[in-house]
């Protein structure tokens, strides 16, 4: 039997093909189809370097009564690839088990495992959650890519408040939070600040559940609740290690707020993450947890919250003048900005992005994404607001007065840039 060492080999012969054959998910289905007769190995190597090649971040395997559904997740949408026979499920879910390290026996019991996949001469992690459900296990892979740690610059920062943010992130201490719900993007935008402040100088710590990507000359942990080592006792032993950074992959109870929060206020930079709807439910959130504005306001230095939307693809992409109705709407949400911000002219020369779809882009007429922001940065004045614990609805009106803009209207100019549509934007933001 072929000796299991969590790794998993993509076979040069399976590597050229893809390469030279996948474009679309069509493309792949097919390729798929090429091999479903020959061994399990051939299958799931064709099926991970497939998904990887064409920027997937997840892959699913779902047992239905009578087939099997693959899918894969891109730019955030889930397609179908193919359907497979429930025999050809049995066994690529036994490989992809043995690889991941579960057990082949346990069937009535959710498992999370992870594998390595050697592909074009780069190591990409594949993580692995196995569940039990009505007609077998349904599994879903996410495709950790390491060249998806994107440069700050890639990230869709406005140029009026990229700036600012760096200063923000080259400060010595403090704390820089990310909000947002899950696939939100928010690991992504640490990652790329853990990039461009990185360098031998600074002692960098991470502690996360688990560990998405691996970099270089970061010491990087990983909590293992079981073993007593959460986010809170982590956190506890990391600020003993003296970091320069510590990166928290997310703010769950009180404990682990407050250690954070006293590490960013004797000279640390904290990073972390926090699920909450925008910027201004930040502090909100931190005081439902047990903390006091007290030690809020004077450690916080920036909150971020983002979301993601597709790009719109650049080989099928048309131009169009918006709707009187349309073009009314951005006047409406736009024109208060004019003053502070450079927006395109909102006159009847506009034009806004039309998708239309082709091979490249899966006949979506989107391929890629770009992130939409809210900055809230808390200066002197800020910070004495906090301290009046102000309600989520007085502390985004204190912003907004300040010059935050909101998510929505980052997103409005990236439709008049060109980059999205203003349906991608009113799919993901209330209107």
């Amino acid at each position: 039997m072929e000796k299991i060492t969590a790794q998993m080999k993509i076979n040069q012969d399976v590597s050229s093909s893809i390469k030279k054959n996948v474009k679309n998910i069509l493309d792949l289905k097919n390729e798929i189809e090429k091999v479903l007769a020959k061994e399990t190995s051939k299958i799931a190597e064709t099926i991970f370097a497939g998904g990887i090649s064409l920027n997937a971040s997840d892959i699913h395997i779902e047992p239905e009564k009578e087939k099997v559904r693959i899918r894969a997740r891109i730019d955030g949408i889930l397609h179908d690839v193919l359907f497979i026979e429930l025999k050809t499920y049995s066994s690529l879910l036994s490989r992809i088990k043995l690889l991941s390290r579960v057990k082949l026996n346990i069937t009535k019991k959710a498992q999370d495992g992870r594998f390595t996949i050697l592909f074009d001469g780069k190591k990409i992690e594949i993580r692995t959650s196995v569940l039990p459900c009505k007609y077998g296990e349904s599994t879903v892979m996410r495709i950790l890519n390491p060249k998806k740690i994107m440069e700050i610059e890639e990230l869709g920062i406005r140029k009026d408040i990229f700036n600012q943010f760096e200063k923000e992130i080259k400060k010595p201490n403090g704390m820089i939070i990310v909000t947002g719900p899950t696939g939100s993007g928010k690991t992504t935008t640490l990652y790329a600040v853990l990039k461009r402040i990185q360098n031998p100088e600074i002692k960098i710590i991470t502690i996360e559940d688990p560990i998405e990507y691996h970099l270089e000359e970061i010491s990087q942990t990983q909590v293992d609740p079981d073993k007593g080592y959460d986010f809170s006792n982590g956190l506890r032993a990391i600020v003993r290690q003296d970091p320069d950074v510590v990166l928290v992959g997310e703010i769950r109870d009180y404990e682990t707020a407050k250690i954070a929060l006293q590490a960013a206020l004797t000279g640390h930079l904290v990073l972390t993450t926090l699920h909450t709807n925008d910027t201004a439910g930040t502090i909100a959130r931190l005081q439902s947890l047990g903390e006091k504005p007290i030690n809020i306001g004077p450690a916080m230095n920036i909150v971020v919250a983002q979301r993601l939307v597709r790009k719109v693809c650049k080989e099928c992409v048309t131009f169009v003048s918006p709707s009187e109705e349309e073009l009314e709407m951005f006047k409406k949400e736009l024109s208060p900005l004019k003053k502070r911000i450079e927006i395109p002219k909102l006159d009847k020369n506009l034009k806004i992005a039309k998708v239309n779809g082709c091979k490249s882009c899966n006949f979506t007429g989107y391929k890629g994404r770009v992130g939409i922001f809210e900055f809230f940065l808390v200066d002197d004045e800020m910070e004495n607001f906090i301290l009046r614990s102000p309600s989520i609805a007085d502390l985004r009106k204190m912003a907004r007065k300040r010059g935050m803009v909101l998510m929505r209207e980052d997103g409005l100019i990236k439709v008049l840039k060109g980059e999205t549509t203003l349906e991608e934007v009113n799919r993901i933001t209330e209107n």
